[in-house]
C-alpha cells in the first residue's frame, strides 16, 4: 500500500486496533508503511480549539467564512476556502453584520449590513486562570483582532506556564494583539511581548489593561532582531511563542519573507529556549508543511514535540485548515 501519510492512514474500513482513532466518523489506523520515515513522526496532530461561547465559525466556502465575534456576524476573505459554502447565499445574509470587500492585496472596505460598533469586546475562557478580555475592530485589512484558531494554543500556554514551580519567563515574538501573551500573563508568566507594530503593541496593552493583569514587558521591535540580540546576551525563556506572517516588515524597514528568514529565526530562539520549556511555532502560508517545522525541532525536542495542522471546524460541518504548528512540551 503506497503512503497516504508518513504517521497515518484515514480509511472507511470496518478493521478496528487498539491503536484506531476516530476524526470526523472515519477511522484512523497506524498503519505499518513501508516508509522508512515514517516513525521519524511520533506525535502527528489535527487540532481545533474547543467550542467556547463568544466565537464560532459558522460556515465557509467560495473563499469566504461567516463568522461570530460575540453578538456580531461578520463575512471575510479566506483563501483556503476553496469549496462551496454549505448555506445559502440567502442565509449568510441574513445572519451577517457586516463585509468585507477586499480591493487590494493588504485593503479593502468594510460594509455593514446591520448596525452594528466598529469596536466591541469578546471574552476568552482560560481552563484555570480566569478570562481575558480583548477588544476587537474593523480594521483596514480584514483582520478583527484576534486568530480564533489560536485559542486552542492559549489552553496550552496557560498548561504549559502551571508546570512550573517558580515563575517562568515566557517570550511571545510577532505577538499581534496579545492572546497569547493574555493567557500566559493570566497563568503566572512573566511575559515579553514583541510585535514590530507600535499600534499593535498599544492594542495588545489595552487588552492587558481590560482584563487586568499583571504588567507585561512591551517591545516594539523586529522579532529576529530581538531573538539575536538576546541569543548574544545568554537571556533563557521557560516558553516561547512564535506566529510569524508570510511576509512582513520590522519596524525600520527590515524585510520578512518566511521561507527566507525562518532557518535564521529557528536558529537563535532554540538557543535562547531553556532546555526544559515549551515552544509553540505556528505556520500560516499556503503550501508549508508541517514537516519543516519537524526538521527544526526534533533534534531539541525529541519525543517532546508535536506537529500538525490547526483548524476550525464550521457549525455547517466543515473543516477550515488554518496552518501548521510545531509545540515543544515542557519537561
Amino acid at each position: 500500500m503506497s503512503c497516504l501519510h508518513p504517521h497515518f492512514a484515514v480509511m472507511p474500513g470496518d478493521v478496528s486496533t487498539s491503536d484506531d482513532r476516530k476524526l470526523h466518523g472515519l477511522k484512523v489506523h497506524r498503519y505499518p508503511f513501508e516508509c522508512k520515515f515514517a516513525e521519524m513522526i511520533k506525535n502527528f496532530e489535527l487540532i481545533t480549539p474547543e467550542p467556547w461561547p463568544d466565537y464560532a465559525l459558522i460556515d465557509c466556502g467560495d473563499f469566504e467564512k461567516l463568522e461570530r465575534f460575540g453578538k456580531y456576524v461578520t463575512i471575510r476573505p479566506e483563501p483556503q476556502a476553496v469549496w462551496p459554502k454549505r448555506l445559502s447565499d440567502a442565509e449568510w445574509k441574513k445572519q451577517a453584520h457586516v463585509r468585507f470587500v477586499q480591493k487590494g492585496s493588504n485593503s479593502g472596505d468594510w460594509i455593514k449590513l446591520k448596525s452594528m460598533p466598529d469596536q466591541w469586546m469578546l471574552e476568552f475562557p482560560l481552563k484555570n486562570s480566569g478570562s481575558f478580555q480583548m477588544r476587537l475592530g474593523l480594521t483596514a485589512f480584514k483582520h478583527v483582532g484576534i486568530f480564533p484558531e489560536q485559542s486552542a494554543n492559549w489552553w496550552f500556554i496557560e498548561e504549559q506556564v502551571k508546570k512550573f514551580k517558580e515563575t517562568p519567563k515566557v517570550l511571545n515574538l510577532f505577538a499581534y494583539t496579545g492572546g497569547a501573551s493574555l493567557a500566559a500573563a493570566a497563568a503566572g508568566a512573566d511575559v515579553t511581548h514583541v510585535d514590530s507594530i507600535k499600534q499593535v503593541v498599544t492594542w495588545a496593552n489595552e487588552n492587558r489593561q481590560l482584563s487586568n493583569l499583571p504588567e507585561i514587558r512591551w517591545m516594539v521591535e523586529d522579532a529576529l532582531k530581538f531573538a539575536q540580540r538576546e541569543q548574544r546576551r545568554g537571556n533563557l525563556y521557560q516558553g516561547i511563542i512564535l506566529d510569524p506572517p508570510a511576509f512582513g516588515h520590522g519596524p525600520k524597514g527590515e524585510k520578512w519573507k518566511l521561507e527566507e528568514n525562518i532557518a535564521e529565526m529557528m536558529d537563535n530562539v532554540l538557543q535562547i529556549l531553556d532546555p526544559n520549556g515549551f515552544l509553540i511555532i505556528n505556520a500560516y502560508s499556503l503550501g508549508l508543511s508541517a514537516l519543516v517545522l519537524e526538521n527544526f525541532l526534533r533534534k531539541k525536542a525529541g519525543d517532546r514535540l508535536h506537529i500538525g495542522e490547526l483548524y476550525l471546524k464550521s457549525q455547517s460541518e466543515v473543516l477550515l485548515p488554518l496552518g501548521v504548528f510545531g509545540r515543544i512540551y515542557a519537561k
